[in-house]
């Protein structure tokens, strides 16, 4: 959904029980505007690979598992 616009994404999330993992800052204003669900990962890399992308998420897959399982969290930044 690369493309697709930030309120159609927020939606299908919603709707599909998913987890957004996003750079973008935009996904962390509507979690704080809206809580979950969805919740948001926000990834706070900066100009980076894919890889640093997976190596992060990978890193911090304990963290992450704590965070979808939590229903009171809406955000997990990473860096």
């Amino acid at each position: 959904m690369k493309a697709t616009i930030d309120p159609t994404v927020w939606d299908y999330a919603k709707s599909h029980n998913l987890i957004i993992a996003s750079k973008d800052a935009d996904m962390h204003d509507l979690s704080l505007v809206f809580g979950n669900p969805p919740k948001v990962i926000w990834i706070r890399l900066g100009n980076c690979s894919t890889s640093q992308v997976e190596n992060l998420l990978r890193r911090d897959f304990d963290a992450i598992k704590l965070f979808s399982e939590d229903k009171n969290l809406s955000l997990l930044a990473l860096s």
